[in-house]
């Protein structure tokens, strides 16, 4: 499912134009994004929770050369489902 889609389905069943849609859905989004980027939590009750982790700086391996390579601790999003949310995938 895309956002054009999540904002149309949105849009038919609360008779909201299309367009405000949009704009609630993109700011909801924006809002997001802006608090992990601050390394804050996103919890968002019976759906799941957002959390930025680090990963630790760890060796690897090039494939084509079996050389040994050091790659750089980064951060990740996870995600945790809610409860609802499991029940419902089931």
């Amino acid at each position: 499912m895309t956002k054009k889609e999540i904002v149309t389905r949105i849009a038919d069943q609360t008779d909201i134009k299309q367009i405000d849609v949009k704009k609630v859905v993109q700011s909801t989004l924006d809002i997001i994004v802006d608090s992990l980027s601050k390394g804050e939590t996103v919890e968002l009750r019976n759906f799941g929770i957002f959390k930025v982790k680090s990963r630790k700086a760890r060796l690897g391996r090039n494939p084509k050369t079996g050389e040994s390579v050091r790659i750089p601790e980064k951060k990740a999003v996870s995600f945790k489902a809610g409860l609802m949310m499991k029940e419902k995938v089931k």
